[in-house]
């Protein structure tokens, strides 16, 4: 199957309302969306600690074709307002906490706005979903994106798969799992047209630098130790976040209504492999340094830390002929030396957002989040 171009994927969408459009994912279909498509884009996001717009302003289309609606996905009322104000045909709602090590934490936060958050959007697009003219109400979808971590650890074999029962272990992969029970509940319902997907590890350019893969080239160019979770034999399956857009795109406009997509890159990794990767690629642009990995300094693990994740994308590469087309070697080479090139962006992020690289989630250790 050939993948349809963008365009004719949203041909007929005038009206795109993101939900979570300031962040990592967000932003990168944000920008897919302004640059492939004349869709006109409502960015619905709070703007927390790890919001960033930089990203979406630099696109000469943002100026006419993107908004802003700075709104708090738990306040019913202002979310309602922003429905309104966006009158959209497609939802996606990214919004959502999502640091392991945070959750840990404080697990509040993740449970108002993954679970409360998502409650007050369902019925806020189900009020707008019901008003709508039949031929818009026909065409108009919610596509919720979740993550793979709802469904628990695997052990050294097996994949995880649209059937795998759900076995959240973190209070953040348990309020996503909330949430996805709520939106299938509201298709089942009140018949809500919606589709799922649940991701694996994204990475790639614009990512706040407190996630694997940008805290470890911060960390080794400023020459610092570069601390990895236990035994570092921690799998995760790494998808680049262009593809992860392009499985978005499909998922919201070609899939099965009420299914769910599970979204993964056949890039399984040990977060050692990964860091000494990373390291490689920085021994290649700063050889004076060299070698990096010389920094890597074990540290005590995560309570409840996953042992391994890994996904079947085999329904939407059939169903709807996604494939993922950024090879990890690749993607990893490109996505560091665009942080080698974006090095103060990450520290005016860093400052803005009051964070300096603490470890979260094991008071007394200094370690870095991965997933």
């Amino acid at each position: 199957m050939t993948p349809l171009k963008h365009g004719l994927l949203l041909d007929g969408t005038a009206r795109v309302l993101v939900t979570g459009g300031a962040g990592f994912i967000g932003g990168a279909l944000l920008r897919r969306l302004l640059v492939d498509t004349d869709v006109t884009v409502f960015n619905l996001d709070k703007l927390g600690y790890a919001s960033d717009l930089t990203g979406i302003e630099q696109l000469p289309q943002a100026a006419d074709r993107h908004q802003l609606l700075q709104v708090n996905l738990t306040d019913a009322e202002a979310t309602a307002a922003a429905v309104r104000q966006a009158d959209p045909d497609l939802v996606f709602h990214l919004a959502a906490e999502s640091h392991v090590d945070r959750s840990i934490d404080g697990p509040a936060v993740f449970i108002d706005s993954n679970v409360i958050g998502t409650f007050q959007l369902l019925q806020a697009v189900r009020s707008h979903w019901q008003q709508l003219p039949a031929e818009r109400q026909r065409r108009f979808r919610l596509h919720h994106i979740s993550t793979d971590e709802v469904f628990g650890s695997l052990g050294p074999v097996g994949r995880f798969s649209e059937t795998t029962p759900y076995d959240p272990r973190s209070p953040y992969s348990a309020s996503k799992a909330a949430s996805d029970h709520l939106v299938r509940a509201w298709h089942h319902t009140y018949g809500l047209p919606v589709v799922l997907t649940n991701c694996s590890n994204n990475f790639g350019p614009w990512q706040f630098p407190e996630k694997l893969i940008p805290v470890v080239i911060l960390k080794a160019l400023a020459g610092e130790p570069i601390p990895l979770y236990g035994d570092g034999a921690n799998v995760r399956d790494w998808l680049h976040v262009d593809d992860h857009v392009s499985a978005l795109l499909l998922a919201a406009t070609r899939g099965r209504l009420g299914e769910s997509y599970c979204v993964g890159g056949h890039g399984e990794r040990s977060n050692r492999q990964v860091v000494e990767a990373i390291c490689a690629v920085l021994d290649q642009h700063n050889p004076q340094a060299a070698p990096h990995a010389r920094l890597i300094t074990p540290v005590p693990d995560r309570p409840g830390h996953d042992r391994r994740y890994a996904i079947d994308p085999s329904r939407i590469e059939v169903e709807l002929g996604w494939r993922p087309t950024h090879p990890f070697e690749t993607a990893l080479a490109s996505t560091v030396a665009w942080y080698l090139e974006h090095q103060g962006w990450c520290q005016a992020v860093r400052t803005r957002a009051g964070f300096d690289g603490e470890r979260m989630g094991a008071p007394g250790c200094q370690a870095v989040r991965t997933s």
